[in-house]
């Protein structure tokens, strides 16, 4: 099989969904109140799953890989497993595969691409549990240099994963406007005061939703970690810093976290990911090493190499018709703790994970300025962000538009990316 495509805008350098990517998501077509179907990016298009199914052109597959294409959300698919996904994503690959000879078929497949301007994203799939990491030493450094100049991180840091329960009801899709929350803050003078956020936060996080599930009781082992990984996304985790300095201890983030999480409608399979795969973080000399159960058994490539890219919009220079501004650029690759990790330790207690769990990094940052992953981050370097405009920001204004994008990219030029995961920033609502 060729690494190009028949659908034509799918072979431009710098398309996020070539045939290398074929990421999955749930969408309508716009105006339309019918359910929701699965479909893949290819290009500027979707192809219809469930057209497909009711087509014929996955006759050849295993019927309950089959219905799981006529589902509205991808849960059904997650449950599966691996070997289910590389055979759906081999059969998608050979439809559309420029060097397929057939033309009856490309005419019927042709037929059942939608334009993703015609389409409404969905939420990709019932989420019953959220899990925020904090797996980059560098945010966690910088953080904590702010809060604890003399020892920055604490003393667990580099032994266990380090995460919180979010709340899955407030996680919404790109593109949905973020209000600005109440809640609860420190007061010099009355000790503590109630009004809207003064110190909003964006977090770049990278997600990774849950396939295969582990019973209640049993735990997964590190070797078969990425089995359960059905994908990952782009992830916001949107913070209300004033509030969550605040609240946060004793027991950690609560309403300053869990009043909007944004993710990116397309999810990534590891498969489309495994020409990116690089090794883990390289601990510096006298760091722990992992405890055993968070030690694989055998090297491996467990790190993906996957730029991680910040924008900001601000309202005016949308007016003047500015493009947005890059205010950082980071890599997967620095995470302290890998994707095996996150997962098996989450289930090292017999915590059972079910299809559909989301589970994120934690904000990803790296180890040079300009690759901080928040702006509360930037406050290390005692400057404000100063936007195109000479606008000047230390945190989030209403009307500020945050868009997060990743990619990797092969020598040869080919690159699959995520699509956007954007947000604006909208005035809080009356007080309640």
């Amino acid at each position: 099989m060729s690494s190009t495509s028949w659908v034509t805008s799918a072979n431009h350098p710098e398309c996020d969904f070539p045939l290398l990517n074929l990421p999955y998501g749930v969408f309508r077509r716009a105006g339309e109140t019918s359910a929701a179907r699965i479909g893949v990016a290819i290009g500027d298009r979707i192809l219809d799953l469930h057209a497909c199914a009711e087509q014929g052109l996955l006759a050849d597959l295993p019927d309950p890989l089959i219905a799981s294409c006529r589902a509205d959300v991808l849960n059904p698919l997650m449950t599966l497993g691996p070997a289910a996904w590389s055979a759906l994503r081999r059969r998608l690959t050979a439809l559309l595969d420029a060097d397929n000879p057939c033309a009856e078929t490309r005419s019927r497949v042709e037929g059942l691409l939608v334009p993703m301007r015609e389409a409404q994203m969905q939420l990709p799939a019932r989420i019953g549990g959220y899990t925020d990491f904090y797996a980059s030493i560098h945010h966690a450094a910088r953080v904590g240099r702010l809060f604890r100049p003399e020892n920055p991180l604490l003393p667990n840091y580099k032994y266990v994963p380090i995460a919180y329960h979010g709340r899955a009801s407030s996680i919404v899709l790109s593109g949905e406007p973020i209000r600005r929350p109440w809640g609860q803050t420190r007061s010099s003078i009355n000790g503590a005061e109630f009004g809207p956020t003064q110190s909003l936060d964006y977090e770049l996080e990278v997600g990774l939703f849950i396939g295969p599930e582990n019973a209640l009781g049993e735990s997964i082992p590190i070797a078969e970690a990425e089995d359960h990984i059905f994908g990952l996304c782009l992830v916001n985790d949107w913070s209300a810093r004033d509030m969550q300095s605040w609240e946060y201890q004793p027991l950690g983030p609560f309403l300053a976290k869990n009043f909007a999480t944004t993710i990116s409608p397309w999810i990534v399979s590891l498969e489309a990911l495994e020409p990116f795969r690089v090794p883990a973080f390289e601990r510096p000399p006298g760091d722990p090493a992992p405890l055993p159960y968070l030690t694989s058994p055998a090297p491996a490539c467990a790190g993906i190499d996957l730029t991680l890219e910040v924008f900001l919009d601000s309202r005016q220079m949308r007016q003047i018709g500015a493009a947005p501004a890059l205010v950082s650029r980071g890599n997967l690759r620095d995470l302290y703790w890998t994707l095996s990790q996150l997962v098996t330790h989450h289930a090292s207690n017999g915590c059972n994970l079910r299809p559909g769990d989301l589970l994120a990094t934690g904000t990803v940052s790296g180890p040079n300025e300009s690759s901080e992953g928040c702006l509360l981050e930037k406050r290390v370097a005692g400057e404000p962000l100063c936007l195109p405009t000479g606008e000047l920001r230390t945190f989030l204004e209403d009307g500020d538009q945050v868009i997060l994008r990743a990619y990797s990219r092969l020598p040869d030029g080919q690159k699959i990316g995520f699509g956007s995961c954007a947000g604006t920033i909208m005035e809080a609502p009356p007080a309640p």
